[in-house]
């Protein structure tokens, strides 16, 4: 990198450290303000925030690794994710903001029982470990490996350190702020690789007519091992379910909005600017396979970084990396120490202050970091495509989680005991398709039926457990006690506090025209980019 990529990245980290250090001035007041932004965030700020906090350097390395590979089906994820936004904004935010929980833990304990508070916070927490940070910061260091040179596990211990900072000392008023510039500098970069690989190839007529025909199609045939048609209509929208309206890490965004409204706002926001991946990474990814056929997947987009671009925009696209992926790690850093406080530490002393809770929330996050980076080494052994070992670990965890919220809010006679019994026969069935998946790639485990179930796609694997879970739950609610009263007051909320939830009506009635225009939008990407036009 040129003196000029250099200064290009410290006026980066010049601007994070000084809107970090802008907004964190009151974040230490109470535990609102730490881990709620004190609960008056706009909706730009909180919708930029949404998309930045889930596009890491996984996405920017995954998703042009798997278009190399595989074309545009992986963008599917993407534009799926939209739906789920909308279905945040108009199902789920209501119900939490209404009750006036921090955590989904928390929700979880009044729609339900303690125990199934205490096995989400636990579950989300190791989930954090394995597909969040630990995949984040191996995506970053491998990012700062192919174009600085270093070291992967100096790369990962500076990146830990370097976002921390602003993360420990500004809650989450500080991370959305930030959010929102990183947001847009990942926007910008992506924007400027895209155009400047599709002119290498010869220009969009002839990148088209280079790449083969399939590598457009957004809709494989039912047998394609990583995005079959039925995975994708009926599998991906599980998982889309449990990350975009159940996981702490996005949903907390939401909780800082002042109204509902507001926050369905920012739900919409996220989701138009859930469009452009697909053209700013997968597509990329695609030209660099015309590019550099050699090249591994996982190397694809830092090599193009490397290989490409002139002085200064080099700057410019790795400042968006690593914007990626410091917005990705902040998110999870917060929404973790989230967890621990109040699902553990606040339930553990009662009494505490408030000052105490954000020293608290500030000293939580050791623990995890460590252990995501002791987890890196086992990553390369579930597939060699970053961004589908990502998808495929939450398609192990997320339909039960899924499952309990979507029927909890949908179905009043759901109960607390039918809840915990679907939450725990979940994990196993997960757990041991995640076990049995790591010892057969690995060459441990060689008996049919476990490798037979091991090597089921993981998107119709999600579709299995989701239906098994539907049904565990329905089963045992119908066959015990009616929830009471108390677990059931989320849905008698007192029409003076819906009015004051709600926003203007106004706004609603604009979020009901966008929430129509993206879903439209969306549906022409699919028969644009669909097996009949190509």
């Amino acid at each position: 990198m040129s003196g000029l990529d250099i200064f290009v990245l410290i006026a980066y980290f010049v601007a994070v450290g000084a809107i970090g250090y802008w907004s964190s001035r009151s974040s230490l007041e109470s535990s609102k303000s730490y881990f709620l932004g004190g609960g008056g965030i706009g909706w730009m700020a909180i919708g930029a925030s949404l998309f930045a906090s889930n596009i890491s350097a996984e996405h920017f390395i995954g998703l042009a690794g798997t278009g190399a590979s595989s074309g545009l089906a992986v963008g599917q994820f993407e534009w799926i994710a939209c739906f789920m936004l909308l279905l945040l904004g108009w199902l789920f935010v209501p119900f939490y903001i209404r009750t006036g929980v921090f955590t989904m833990p928390e929700f979880l304990e009044k729609r339900f029982n303690t125990q199934c508070r205490t096995y989400l916070s636990i579950v989300s927490l190791i989930a954090y470990i394995f597909t969040k940070i630990s995949v984040a910061v191996y995506a970053g260091a491998l990012v700062l490996q192919t174009i600085l040179g270093w070291n992967i596990w100096l790369g990962a211990i500076v990146l830990i350190v370097a976002t921390g900072v602003y993360t420990v000392f500004g809650g989450l008023r500080a991370v959305i702020y930030t959010d929102f510039l990183q947001a847009f500098i990942l926007i910008g970069g992506g924007i400027f690789l895209t155009a400047i690989a599709i002119t290498d190839v010869g220009g969009f007529g002839p990148f088209m007519q280079r790449a083969e025909p399939e590598f457009f199609n957004l809709w494989k045939s039912v047998n394609h091992p990583e995005f079959p048609w039925t995975g994708i209509l009926f599998g991906a929208p599980i998982l889309g379910l449990w990350y975009w309206c159940t996981d702490q890490m996005i949903v907390q965004r939401t909780l800082a909005a002042p109204d509902i409204e507001n926050a369905r706002r920012s739900t919409i926001f996220a989701g138009f600017l859930k469009l452009l991946p697909v053209f700013i990474l997968v597509l990329p990814g695609i030209a660099g396979r015309e590019l550099f056929p050699d090249v591994a997947p996982n190397q694809m987009y830092a090599t193009m970084v490397n290989e490409l671009l002139p002085t200064g925009i080099k700057g410019l696209v790795v400042a968006g990396l690593l914007a990626a992926l410091m917005s990705s790690l902040s998110s999870v850093f917060n929404s973790s120490s989230t967890l621990v406080v109040m699902d553990f530490y606040k339930r553990w002393r009662p009494d505490a202050s408030e000052r105490e809770l954000v020293r608290a929330g500030q000293l939580s996050t050791i623990v995890l970091v460590i252990s995501g980076l002791l987890w890196l080494p086992f990553i390369g052994l579930m597939s060699d495509q970053l961004y589908v070992y990502l998808q495929s670990v939450q398609a192990y965890i997320s339909p039960p989680i899924a499952a309990v919220f979507l029927v909890g809010l949908l179905w009043k006679r759901a109960n607390g005991r039918g809840a915990i019994n679907t939450l725990i026969a979940g994990f196993i069935l997960g757990a041991i398709r995640f076990i049995a998946e790591l010892g057969t790639n690995a060459g441990w485990i060689t008996w049919r039926p476990l490798v037979a179930y091991a090597t089921i796609n993981f998107l119709h694997f999600a579709i299995l457990l989701f239906v098994v879970s539907v049904f565990i739950l329905v089963l045992v609610s119908l066959t015990s006690a009616a929830p009471s009263q108390k677990h059931l007051s989320m849905f008698l909320t007192s029409e003076q506090r819906v009015q004051k939830a709600l926003g203007s009506r106004n706004v609603h009635r604009q979020n009901a025209i966008y929430s129509a225009s993206l879903a439209v939008i969306v549906v022409v990407f699919w028969v644009i980019f669909s097996p009949a036009v190509f």
